[in-house]
């Protein structure tokens, strides 16, 4: 079997299980002590993938914020921040969205076997563009992102993404924060879609840690064996 990178999932999410709202504006679920958390780890992982749907709508950086965690991570011959990785089916980004022009780092997106040319057009001055498959195949990214040196991935999501890999059983732990409010309205984008999921009513997840970071509450659950090693190595 293929070897892949240690997978984390982060997010965070409403009380009634949103990204985000169906405003244009972006709803800030976390506080500014756990974005500090986040940005921790981030800065403990060799890469931060995130949808082509997060890419567009939320236009971040994904960038490490400390700069004594950039100091740490430059000082270990390691890049300021993390790989970036973006998966997406047709390959529309736009090349001056901050996901590529922001950050001391590679950019990579993995697209749809059919887009590969034309996203390499597009795209090709400001990253690198990889075949994902014919239908992007989250767990061919996973063993490439692996046989490229990562060997410590954080998925931030988009919905879609997040049902991508949890779906197809990668993930080998979640970090779900809840923030203390509901947004009440089915057009908003929620955690996870439809799908079959390994953890269900006969087979529930494992929570490993609770947190409470102010106002937000962070769920830390062990989704595969090798949770365990990887506290060991992180701690």
């Amino acid at each position: 079997m293929a070897e892949r990178p240690y997978i984390l999932m982060s997010c965070s999410v409403s009380m009634d299980g949103y990204l985000d709202d169906a405003t244009d504006d972006r709803l800030v679920l976390s506080n500014e002590a756990d974005l500090d958390r986040v940005d921790a780890l981030r800065a403990s992982c060799d890469a931060i993938l995130v949808g082509a749907s997060t890419v567009r709508r939320d236009n971040p950086r994904l960038n490490v914020r400390s700069e004594a965690r950039v100091v740490l991570r430059t000082a270990s011959g390691q890049s300021p921040t993390p790989v970036k990785v973006t998966v997406t089916g047709h390959g529309g980004l736009d090349p001056t969205a901050r996901f590529f022009t922001t950050g001391d780092c590679e950019k990579l997106v993995y697209c749809a076997s059919a887009a590969c040319v034309d996203t390499r057009r597009r795209l090709g001055s400001v990253a690198t563009v990889l075949d994902g498959g014919a239908e992007v195949d989250m767990g061919r990214i996973a063993e490439d992102l692996y046989d490229r040196g990562v060997r410590r991935l954080l998925v931030e999501g988009g919905g879609t993404v997040n049902t991508q890999f949890l779906t197809a059983g990668l993930a080998d732990e979640l970090q779900l924060v809840v923030a203390p409010l509901f947004v009440g309205d089915s057009r908003a984008r929620r955690f996870v879609g439809d799908g079959a999921f390994p953890w269900d009513p006969r087979r529930r997840a494992s929570l490993a840690e609770t947190r409470a970071i102010g106002d937000v509450v962070l769920l830390r659950y062990a989704l595969s064996p090798r949770f365990s090693d990887a506290e060991v190595m992180v701690r």
